[in-house]
């Protein structure tokens, strides 16, 4: 996999350190990445399920009215 380097503000780091509970900066970092992109996929994942859910509903047929 490529890799790419890139600036953070220390501080912001840091705090990324302290609420993964994780000693280095870079695994800090890619911990919360990997997280994010998790998170994202498991929400198309619902989002998903309730558009086809909804799909459902709208191909049953409907009761003849009048």
């Amino acid at each position: 996999m490529a890799k790419v380097d890139i600036s953070l503000d220390a501080e912001l780091v840091v705090e990324v350190m302290v609420l993964a509970g994780i000693g280095s900066p870079q695994d800090a970092v890619e911990a919360v990445v990997r997280d994010y992109i998790a998170r994202g996929h498991r929400t198309e994942t619902r989002t998903e399920l309730r558009d086809q859910a909804l799909r459902e509903v709208d191909v049953r047929p409907q009761d003849p009215q009048g």
